[in-house]
């Protein structure tokens, strides 16, 4: 695309439209000679190009010449492509599930944090972890030393996960916990805790995070080669399958890859391919695509772009049930339709004028609704700081219950479903992802694709491309590069090094008060199964009942 000069009167050329071949109608052509360019020469328009946060070009006008045959393509809510929403009557009938992210200092005070938020109207758990406990560490590990708690919530054995879910009914209460690498042991962890509780796993419900893949390309918390964390993931399928059928046994996550730099498009493509390969896997296991497919889920960032955001959602629900029905020969609906979980973009988030923060959050949260997403966490205004105070994560909470109780977005299903700018969107993200997939593809798929650092370049340069033109100022974000002003200081939450002392203390009765003998031999046991073909899955949660720790598995 040329440059052209600020304040330009110039028409798209046909690159730069929406599709190449557009044949406006003549009304359409009659608007422009006589209506629009004496407009433009008398006040030109204000800036060139213009496009979506992620450098997608955007027509001035969208109309019927822009949407050649769509009608066939957009369907009906509820049925096949998903485009509209994979429920008939979406939020008329159900709310999304409002599931706030939280977690930092000791099991103690996340406990407390997850009973305040269900207090005030929350309806979902969202567990975050410390840094330590994402890399595997106990809490009195050397390399976890000043990290304790501090951007997440500190586990290292049942027992604190007994404490961390004190009072709160897992039977009942829906919970997703944030975590890649140790995932299985976590997840084994919270069964154990679900099992004293009384709770009948083959009723309980939640996420778990467990997606190693965009780790590798994005957040870099991993701790094993792809191949073996690739059998841990495919293990918790299948573990999943036969105990835990409404678990969602992995959360295909985008919301890292977008945090990392991507575009919309690279964010869907990349997330969606990643779970391809996931289908892959599980495949060659010998599971049934149906059989383990409908435990599947997804996560999506949900950026400033208001529009780009929703065609980034309609598109990835067309694409993974094309893909379910050429590719696996899927015969079940439930596999058919991709369900989703947002949060808005933390990368989106400033230190400067921290309060703007909220705005950005309830346009994110709105454009995830307005998307049709099945769950959402909202974030916190001081989150470019610190972990949320309890005040921050009120607001939050509280923007998502005024998105649903007084906007009215959720009295209609799709609302935007037709808009010539919206479906043409929809298209070209479609299309755009696609291109990406091929390439995957020709690679060998998405381990192969990784292996050789495709998606990580990708990003790298996307990454570049939209600091370049924040620090141009071709893209604004406001009091950062314009309209800055004078702050006073924002009052945070800050975890301190007493949270290290106490984890520690923690873990020397437990380690003194155990069998170490019957430890010892649980953990033989995982260890010779990790030799051979078992599902390491029962060995794990086997050790975790003798109250070995996360480090020592």
């Amino acid at each position: 695309m040329k440059d052209k000069p600020k304040g330009s009167t110039e028409t798209l050329t046909p690159t730069e439209t929406s599709a190449s071949r557009r044949q406006p109608s003549a009304k359409e052509l009659d608007w422009e000679r006589n209506i629009l360019q004496p407009t433009l020469a008398k006040s030109p328009e204000r800036t060139s190009p213009f496009t979506t946060t992620s450098g997608h070009p955007i027509r001035r006008l969208y109309t019927e010449a822009d949407l050649p045959n769509w009608n066939p393509d957009l369907g009906m809510p509820g049925l096949p492509p998903y485009t509209r929403g994979i429920h008939p009557a979406m939020y008329r009938t159900r709310l999304w599930t409002m599931r706030q992210f939280a977690g930092f200092g000791t099991a103690e005070d996340t406990n407390a944090r997850f009973r305040y938020l269900l207090s005030q109207g929350q309806t979902g758990l969202s567990t975050a972890f410390d840094l330590p406990t994402l890399m595997g560490y106990d809490s009195d590990h050397p390399l976890s030393e000043g990290e304790v708690g501090k951007c997440g919530v500190a586990i290292s054995s049942l027992a604190d996960m007994e404490v961390l879910f004190d009072k709160i009914p897992l039977g009942s209460v829906t919970t997703s916990m944030t975590i890649n690498s140790p995932a299985a042991v976590i997840w084994a962890m919270y069964l154990a805790v679900a099992e004293k509780q009384g709770a009948d796993w083959r009723k309980i419900s939640g996420t778990l995070q467990n997606d190693i893949l965009k780790e590798y390309i994005a957040q870099k918390e991993y701790i094993y080669p792809p191949e073996p964390s690739m059998r841990l993931v495919i293990d918790t399928f299948e573990f999943g399958v036969k105990n835990t059928p409404k678990f969602n046994t992995i959360s295909i996550s985008g919301y890292h890859i977008r945090e990392a730099g991507s575009t919309a498009i690279q964010e869907l493509a990349f997330t969606v391919r990643d779970g391809l390969e996931y289908v892959e896997w599980g495949m060659r296991r010998g599971l049934e695509v149906d059989q383990f497919v409908p435990q599947l889920s997804f996560f999506f960032n949900a950026h400033n772009d208001f529009f780009e955001e929703i065609a980034k959602y309609r598109a990835a629900r067309r694409i993974w049930h094309r893909a379910m029905v050429e590719r696996y020969k899927s015969k079940n609906p439930r596999s058919w339709a991709l369900r989703f979980h947002t949060q808005t973009a933390g990368c989106s988030l400033t230190a400067q004028q921290p309060y703007n923060n909220v705005v950005r959050t309830a346009i994110q949260a709105l454009a995830a609704v307005m998307g049709g997403t099945q769950s959402l966490h909202t974030n916190s205004l001081d989150e470019a700081w610190a972990l949320p105070t309890e005040f921050a994560a009120t607001i939050a909470l509280r923007t998502q219950q005024i998105i649903a109780h007084e906007t009215g977005v959720t009295n209609t299903v799709d609302p935007l479903g037709g808009s010539y700018f919206v479906e043409t969107l929809t298209n070209e993200v479609e299309r755009g992802a696609w291109d990406y997939i091929d390439k995957i593809d020709a690679m060998g798929g998405m381990v192969a694709a990784i292996e050789r650092g495709y998606p990580q370049r990708e990003i790298a340069e996307a990454s570049y491309r939209y600091q370049m033109a924040v620090d141009k100022k071709e893209k604004i974000i406001v009091g950062v590069n314009d309209f800055i002003s004078e702050e006073k200081p924002l009052e945070i939450l800050q975890i301190d090094e007493t949270v290290a002392r106490r984890q520690a203390e923690r873990l020397r009765k437990l380690r003194a008060e155990r069998s170490q003998a019957e430890v010892d031999r649980r953990l033989g046991a995982l260890r010779n199964a990790a030799k051979g073909n078992q599902n390491l899955m029962l060995y794990i949660f086997d050790a975790v009942k003798a109250y070995a720790t996360l480090g020592e598995i």
